[in-house]
C-alpha cells in the first residue's frame, strides 16, 4: 500500500517481510529529512527487487485497541541498477551485493510510547511494478521466476537505516 494512514500492523506477521522494530521510545523522537537503509543481499536469481518501509508503530488506544502501524515513507531499489542507472548490471546468482535503498524524505514525530519499524521486503505491489527477476530487459520479460533472496544481518556485513534525527525542541505530542 501507499505511505499513509493504512494500518501495516499485518504486514509485520507476512513470511516474506523482515520486521526491524525498536522498543517504545521513553521520549519523542523527530526524523525529518531524507532516510536511507544499507544492506547485503545475495539472490539465485540474476535481478530482484528490495524494498525498505519506515513506519510509526502507535501503542494500542481507545480507537485501536491493537495500536495501529503507519507507513511513513518506502523506497525500492531494482537491483540491476544498483551502481549505475546508466549502466545496469544483472547479479552473478549467489554472489553477495552491497545495497542502498534511497527512501522518500520524511518529516515525523514519534511520539513517546511509539516504536520505529523497518520493514524489508523484495516486494512492493501494486505500488511498484512487478520484477519478473528474469533478468530479462524491463517490460519484455516472458518468463518470470521466484527469486530466492537472502538478507545478511551480521557484524562483517550490518544491516542498518540512516536517519536525520533533530535535536528536540518544547514539542509535547
Amino acid at each position: 500500500m501507499h505511505a499513509g494512514a493504512f494500518d501495516q500492523g499485518a504486514v509485520a506477521q507476512r513470511s516474506d517481510v523482515l520486521v526491524f522494530a525498536t522498543p517504545p521510545l521513553e521520549e519523542e523522537l523527530e526524523v525529518t529529512g531524507p532516510v536511507t537503509v544499507q544492506l547485503w543481499i545475495a539472490s539465485d536469481a540474476p535481478d530482484t527487487d528490495f524494498t525498505a518501509k519506515l513506519i510509526d508503530v502507535y501503542p494500542p488506544s481507545p480507537d485501536y485497541p491493537h495500536g495501529f502501524a503507519m507507513n511513513l515513507t518506502e523506497g525500492l531499489l531494482r537491483v540491476r541498477y544498483r551502481d549505475s542507472w546508466e549502466r545496469p548490471a544483472l547479479m552473478v546468482p549467489g554472489e553477495v551485493h552491497a545495497l542502498t535503498i534511497e527512501l522518500f524524505p520524511v518529516a515525523n514525530l514519534f511520539c513517546g510510547g511509539h516504536r520505529l519499524r523497518l520493514d524489508i521486503s523484495s516486494s512492493n505491489f501494486p505500488h511498484f511494478d512487478v520484477n519478473p527477476n528474469s533478468g530479462e530487459p524491463e517490460g519484455e520479460w516472458r518468463e518470470p521466476r521466484i527469486a530466492r533472496n537472502r538478507v545478511f544481518v551480521e557484524s562483517a556485513r550490518p544491516l542498518h537505516i540512516l536517519l536525520p534525527v533533530i535535536p528536540p525542541l518544547d514539542v509535547v505530542c
